[in-house]
């Protein structure tokens, strides 16, 4: 699953994993599944997509200073990645990574991203524990913001709230130097 969004982008957000009915189905990930739902939402309220919705690849769907990679490229059996997947699949995200080096901020959805995110920059997971809303200084100014996944099951559990994960995406864009909407700001303090 190739990943979206700007080429030169000072947020990266690292997803799971292509979703079985939406991303694997589409070709571009959080497109065409529940969590895209939120997520674009948040983007594009953010001033950072270009519409609210992404449903294909020819939508017209355009991400403004951030870009959507994934831990693994295929959707995993079950959709759930096994320990031994994210280890094979993280060769992939450490060259995404490293194309990526400009980026300033690391949105990690929920903790297996994490985890991968950490593999693939060489950080030592025992130093960077995961923690919604967990803010970790990495070296050369850049930061790794964590945020529970944006998936159905917890959304509706209401573990991840919409004002939840604004105040998560309201801090990339503060600790990336982006400016905000003032509406999206209001919004996230909010919450």
């Amino acid at each position: 699953m190739p990943s979206f969004g700007a080429h030169d982008p000072p947020i990266v957000i690292v997803g799971l994993a292509p979703g079985l009915h939406g991303a694997n189905r589409t070709g571009r990930p959080f497109t065409g599944d529940h969590a895209g739902l939120l997520l674009y939402r948040t983007l594009f309220d953010a001033g950072l997509a270009n519409q609210p919705l992404g449903s294909s690849p020819g939508d017209g769907l355009e991400l403004i200073n951030i870009r959507i990679v994934n831990s693994i490229k295929c959707a995993p059996p079950g959709n759930k990645p096994q320990p031994d997947e994210i280890r094979r699949c993280n060769d992939f995200l450490r060259h995404e990574l490293a194309e990526l080096a400009g980026a300033r901020v690391y949105l990690a959805l929920g903790r297996i991203a994490h985890d991968a995110a950490l593999m693939a920059l060489g950080l030592p997971r025992a130093q960077y524990t995961f923690g919604h809303a967990r803010e970790h200084a990495l070296s050369g100014g850049q930061w790794m913001v964590d945020s529970y996944h944006c998936s159905r099951y917890n959304t509706q559990t209401r573990r991840l709230t919409e004002a939840m994960f604004r105040e998560v995406v309201s801090r990339c864009c503060e600790l990336a130097k982006l400016p905000l909407p003032g509406q999206f700001r209001a919004l996230a303090r909010a919450g």
